[in-house]
């Protein structure tokens, strides 16, 4: 049995990471049939997925906290970091994607 690995495309929510923010949650949105996750398996940057969904067009959606994103190490802020979502197809074969998120650390207009 062979095993391949699928390049798929990913889109990061926010395209933007304020370590300021208030958010919760960093949502990933994929081009890969949400039928064919095993959703568990999911992961990125190492992190556990923290929930997930099929998106209105049947593809798969993942949502991390966003919290334990801000405390990835090695982000630089001010910089583009590499996020990379991975899993395992249903079928055995694994996935990847990867967006690069620029992240910053702004205090928010009217929280100073």
């Amino acid at each position: 049995i062979s095993f391949c690995q699928e390049e798929i495309e990913i889109q990061v929510s926010p395209s933007i990471l304020n370590l300021q923010s208030n958010g919760v949650v960093v949502t990933i949105h994929t081009d890969i049939p949400f039928s064919q996750v095993s959703a568990q398996t999911v992961s990125m940057n190492g992190l556990e997925i923290d929930s997930w969904k099929s998106d209105n067009q049947g593809f798969f959606v993942a949502k991390f906290d966003m919290d334990e994103v801000k405390e990835l190490e090695g982000l630089e802020i001010g910089e583009y970091n590499t996020l990379t979502l991975n899993g395992l197809k249903v079928s055995g074969d694994t996935f990847t994607g990867s967006e690069d998120v620029l992240v910053i650390n702004n205090i928010p207009k009217g929280k100073k």
